[in-house]
């Protein structure tokens, strides 16, 4: 398994997990208005540990099968989610860009499962 994707995926998720930790007020800029922002914050929380546990593995050389589970489930969720709520209008289309981001996460994790 390419450790390198967990790296990526990792960093990632660590950044855009605690982003609306740090600013809320940049994050909503972007991402448009939310009604409960504690569970935009669960949320960033609950991505910046899959974000965290992703750099750990990679680091102590521990990428192994319920690493890319979890990697893997990670971005298929995310990406679920962001389609079905972007086509029902209830979340702005900005966050096609981070489906987009995990489905290449994604194809890139099965790529380095053939490969390895």
């Amino acid at each position: 398994m390419n450790p390198t994707v967990a790296l990526v995926q990792g960093v990632y998720f660590l950044v855009t997990g605690f982003w609306p930790l740090v600013s809320m007020r940049t994050f909503l800029a972007v991402t448009g208005p939310k009604t409960d922002l504690w569970l935009v914050k669960t949320v960033g929380l609950i991505l910046a540990v899959i974000g965290a546990v992703l750099l750990y593995a990679q680091m102590t050389a521990a990428v192994n099968p319920p690493v890319v589970v979890l990697a893997i489930g990670a971005a298929a969720s995310l990406t679920v989610v962001e389609i079905v709520y972007v086509l029902k209008k209830v979340i702005s289309p900005i966050y096609l860009g981070d489906a987009i981001a995990e489905v290449i996460l994604i194809a890139w994790w099965a790529i380095s499962l053939l490969v390895a």
